[in-house]
């Protein structure tokens, strides 16, 4: 099984001969830790090869649900989001340039997943100095075992990396998104550490480093997107039943003044809108004939349907306390007024609590810390 040749091709697409980390991509085989995984066809279906597909640059969802490929069967076919994956390698390459790595640093890899990653960390940095975490044990063990059969022992271990933490680190580096940042990570991260992570719901990368002044980054000229931390072995439910919401009539009904998206995919105008109201759920469906319908919902109670043909105006029925379309055609607005995005470089502050306060000019969000 010729699998350097593969690995050597992953490494000249994710990095360059010249980087240290080239020969660590090269050397590592990521099918080892990937042996099976989802692919989307009719439904979730699974995969078991070939092997050369175990090394392109995207990720591989390995759990879809409660059920993990390894524990799957041909005719598996699991409904639900994906709840763990080895991630693009580019992408976590790319994650730990921004955490600004360095040798003799302790580094803690939130999201073990696949274990691929910390693999990557361990051979480039030593086991005594990579920790790695994830709320689901069989990935820890799975991970450890696979990384044990290289040679590689790092600290695994099974935790929910939002809640208290098993030790101080130089490094966080976070492979799930959060909401706010967990006051456990601040905790643990030591004076002069540096902490990455992304932020449900937006497409940031977030680089902050603890100083006696306090906890101050900024967003990164960048971008990308990870699963949602969670606590339990599956998501909630998503809070957009487009069925439901089908058979609603709003409580507003009009016509927008921008053409329906799939707004959880344009990162811009995601990211903003979620720095606006944080917590939205988002649904979109493309029908025959180029009908297309966006959904929106809140925990409040607020909703939005938005229904067109192609770039035509929409019709939108909304209900609840808040006009969610409403919200999102403001955010549009602000976002041509200015030609740009904001965030993109803003100076970033975290306080004890885990909120974030952003600033670029005369713009300014707060991303907050759930009340106590």
């Amino acid at each position: 099984m010729d699998w350097q040749t593969h690995a050597r091709a992953l490494a000249d697409e994710v990095t360059h001969p010249g980087s240290r980390w080239h020969p660590i991509v090269a050397g590592t085989p990521r099918h080892a830790f990937v042996p099976a995984w989802w692919t989307q066809g009719d439904g979730w279906v699974l995969r078991r090869g070939p092997i050369e597909d175990a090394y392109a640059n995207r990720s591989l969802a390995t759990r879809i649900g409660p059920l993990h490929a390894d524990h799957a069967a041909e005719n598996d076919r699991p409904e639900g989001r994906p709840t763990s994956s080895s991630t693009h390698p580019g992408l976590v390459l790319t994650m730990y340039r921004h955490a600004h790595l360095a040798e003799g640093l302790d580094i803690l890899d939130v999201g073990a997943g696949s274990g691929y990653g910390a693999a990557l960390l361990a051979r480039r940095y030593g086991d005594k100095h990579v920790t790695t975490v994830d709320v689901d044990r069989y990935l820890v063990e799975a991970a450890a075992q696979r990384m044990a059969a290289l040679g590689l022992h790092p600290t695994a271990l099974a935790a929910d990396a939002t809640g208290p933490l098993p030790g101080e680190y130089d490094r966080i580096v976070s492979m799930v998104s959060v909401p706010h940042i967990p006051p456990s990570w601040l905790a643990a991260l030591r004076l002069g550490g540096r902490l990455v992570t992304t932020i449900a719901g937006t497409w940031m990368i977030l680089t902050v480093t603890k100083t006696r002044k306090g906890v101050v980054g900024q967003v990164e000229r960048d971008w990308a997107a990870f699963m949602s931390a969670r606590s339990r072995p599956d998501y909630p439910s998503s809070a957009v039943d487009a069925d439901e919401l089908d058979e609603r009539d709003g409580e507003h009904v009009g016509t927008g003044r921008y053409p329906v998206l799939d707004i959880i995919n344009a990162w811009e105008l995601s990211t903003m809108l979620t720095l606006a109201v944080p917590g939205i759920a988002h649904r979109y469906r493309r029908e025959p004939g180029g009908r297309h319908t966006a959904f929106m919902a809140h925990p409040d109670g607020s909703w939005a349907r938005a229904t067109a043909v192609g770039t035509e105006p929409p019709m939108v029925h909304q209900g609840g306390p808040r006009r969610l379309w409403d919200v999102l055609d403001g955010v549009r607005d602000d976002w041509l007024r200015r030609g740009w995005t904001p965030v993109l470089g803003a100076r970033a502050q975290v306080d004890d609590d885990g909120s974030i306060r952003l600033a670029f000019g005369d713009w300014k969000a707060t991303i907050p810390a759930p009340a106590p």
